[in-house]
């Protein structure tokens, strides 16, 4: 199982369910990423991705949005164990 990448931005200007989408739609069609979810409540999207985001990019990408950047925080993801019903003996 690959290890998964999460990155959290703080973004400034988000304001309701369609500044959530577009900011998800921009980050989608700039990175491979496997999720991306954004709350404009918590002025915060979060994105998993098998390799490392694009720091300088992500600021870029963001920026043309017309929103604000104002944090990235990057961590890996432990690995989930699997869960067996059966245990050999």
């Amino acid at each position: 199982m690959l290890r998964m990448i999460e990155t959290v931005i703080k973004i400034d200007g988000m304001m309701c369910g369609m500044c959530e989408s577009h900011i998800n739609d921009c980050i989608r069609r700039s990175f491979a990423v496997k999720k991306v979810a954004s709350s404009h409540g918590k002025g915060q999207t979060v994105i998993l991705s098998e390799v490392p985001l694009d720091e300088d990019k992500l600021k870029d990408v963001i920026k043309e949005t017309g929103y604000e950047l104002t944090g990235i925080q990057v961590a890996a993801v432990p690995e989930k164990k699997s869960f067996h019903l059966f245990h050999k003996k």
